[in-house]
């Protein structure tokens, strides 16, 4: 099997048809136990993460937006009171297990009149070209197998003057503070994992897919390839994650 019929899931290769199921393989698996692992493998730090990346994603009432691999949906529940009733939230993932648990928790929250749901791959959106004021995608892209059909996607759907959000980790911006990292994501997090989600194999896989995303740079200029202008990259907690934004002008 050749380079270009393969893919990366974590350290290995696998065909680029499997990478979809395997990663499902994950959430299914920890989709339960999602929000506590959040909050314990970054101490509650992913909260800032989020509350920045919508002080960035600049929202305001009536507008669409279309929020791609969106979990438990935290990023939903507060672009929901955003846009108001006026606006649309659609809530998306590719796996059909976190997005159930997104649903009932924004239900439960009472998004259930400017809120649509939807099983969604990120490749293919089917979703019409110019319609959306804001795509983002949080913590979702290292797992898409083609990030640069991904990125075309998000590109095409938006509208003039509308703008794409990419939360993601990254790479830290020091030498000391990728040492310490890589010892916690590969000595603590399975572990963590396995006690808390009774799964040390996924957190495993989310440390290696982190080593494998596209650095800061890469990833800026991949945005710039598919067309975003003004791109800019906003590094937290010292490169660990890193939001970057375009436009479509």
């Amino acid at each position: 099997m050749s380079e270009q019929d393969t893919t990366h899931f974590g350290f290995r290769q696998v065909p680029k048809q499997e990478k979809a199921r395997l990663v499902r393989g994950v959430f299914d698996s920890v989709a339960e136990k999602y929000d506590i692992m959040n909050d314990l493998m970054s101490f509650g730090v992913h909260r800032l993460w989020k509350r920045f990346a919508i002080e960035l994603a600049g929202v305001r009432p009536g507008q669409t937006v279309l929020d791609l691999a969106s979990g438990t949906g935290d990023l939903a529940d507060r672009f929901a009171g955003l846009v108001g009733p006026q606006g649309l939230v659609v809530m998306s993932d590719i796996n059909a297990s976190m997005l159930s648990v997104g649903r009932d928790r924004m239900l439960d929250r009472g998004h259930a009149g400017n809120m649509a749901f939807a099983l969604i791959n990120a490749e293919q959106l089917p979703i019409a070209d110019a319609s959306v004021d804001l795509v983002t995608i949080a913590f979702g892209l290292r797992n898409v197998t083609d990030k640069e059909s991904a990125l075309a996607e998000m590109y095409r759907v938006l509208r003039p003057g509308g703008r794409a959000l990419v939360l993601e980790f990254s790479h830290p911006t020091s030498r000391p503070l990728e040492k310490l990292y890589d010892i916690y994501s590969f000595g603590v997090l399975p572990r963590m994992g396995q006690l808390v989600a009774n799964d040390a194999e996924s957190y495993r896989y989310l440390a290696e897919s982190i080593r494998m995303h596209p650095d800061q740079e890469t990833l800026k200029g991949m945005m710039e390839a598919a067309g975003f202008e003004r791109c800019d990259v906003h590094n937290l907690t010292g490169g660990i994650v890193a939001i970057h934004r375009g436009f479509r002008l």
